[in-house]
């Protein structure tokens, strides 16, 4: 019992950085107060304690703004960060090392009896006011964005996002998507910009829209390049010109300056 506790203190410190000592987080993080309270009404749910277990339940609610359901069954290591409107459902299930941030609901979608809340496997983080509905597979290490809907099976490894929910990266993806983020890069380092250094994970639509622009001036590039291979192959006197550099001090110069402070 005491080693579940210990488990519990020190997964805090791991996930958080503002922890600064075992006092302080026992006293100071509504997370920490509302699973210890679970652990308590859980197990007498288990016993055919409904109303006491329940009645538990919901002080843990007046405490610390965390509503989990007693029935609902919790991994270990379990982390909720800050903890403000999380609402577990009672069929919910939650394996080890999952952290949940503010405003998470682990809720059901049908009013029918039996399995309707989702199950989170090991490693799972939620980011905060997600919404994961209904009777789904959460795979293991899965991540789920901020303010997310999410309604079906989210793969093993893979980053949910949006409303609703949908896959924006696999790790399986990862191999095979990176020779065309390099690609992106190389180009993006020739015309003098990042493309604000954001990657595959973020559901950016204007970096979605750069790399499209950035792939499709890779792929003209090749073809021109292709091009003068082959008139040079038919010419012999036909000449390729180097292109000229593109200047980018331009990008660095300030709007309104004067010429004197820019020289």
């Amino acid at each position: 019992m005491f080693e579940r506790l210990k488990e519990e203190i020190n997964c805090v410190f791991d996930r958080d950085p503002a922890a600064r000592n075992v006092f302080e987080v026992c006293t100071t993080y509504p997370g920490l107060h509302a699973i210890f309270i679970h652990r308590v009404s859980h197990w007498l749910w288990l016993r055919s304690w409904k109303w006491l277990a329940r009645a538990l339940s919901t002080f843990a609610r007046w405490v610390t703004g965390i509503e989990i359901h007693p029935g609902a069954k919790i991994g270990r290591r379990f982390f909720i960060d800050h903890g403000m409107g999380v609402v577990i459902g009672e069929t919910a299930e939650v394996g080890d090392d999952v952290t949940l941030y503010h405003g998470v609901t682990l809720g059901g979608t049908t009013w029918n009896k039996g399995k309707r809340h989702p199950t989170l496997a090991d490693g799972v983080v939620v980011g905060a006011g997600a919404k994961v509905l209904g009777p789904i597979l959460v795979g293991r290490n899965a991540r789920i964005g901020s303010n997310a809907v999410v309604t079906k099976e989210v793969p093993e490894g893979a980053t949910a996002v949006g409303i609703p929910g949908r896959i924006i990266t696999q790790e399986q993806k990862q191999n095979r998507d990176g020779e065309a983020e390099k690609r992106r890069q190389d180009m993006a380092s020739r015309m003098g910009f990042d493309a604000y250094g954001v990657t595959q994970d973020s559901p950016d639509p204007v970096a979605k829209s750069i790399h499209g622009i950035l792939d499709h001036m890779h792929a003209v590039d090749e073809r021109l390049e292709t091009m003068c291979k082959v008139l040079k192959a038919i010419d012999k006197e036909f000449k390729i010109k180097d292109l000229p550099e593109l200047d980018c001090d331009c990008l660095d110069d300030e709007p309104n300056a004067s010429p004197e402070e820019k020289s």
